[in-house]
């Protein structure tokens, strides 16, 4: 599992944990269930490409 985070707001997914608000359940696939079109929740201006994989 592996957590994403937001390079402008610090905002974190973590994929073991999911993330209800969002939709994703726990265990969820970064690659194949994150919309290309997403984007931050917290911030508004990351997208999915601009998140890093912090672990």
């Amino acid at each position: 599992m592996s957590v994403y985070q937001c390079p402008l707001c610090d905002y974190r997914v973590d994929t073991e944990k999911g993330d209800d608000a969002e939709g994703f359940n726990p265990g969820f696939d970064w690659d194949a269930e994150v919309p290309e079109d997403w984007f931050c929740p917290d911030c508004g201006v990351r997208d999915k490409v601009d998140f890093e994989k912090v672990s």
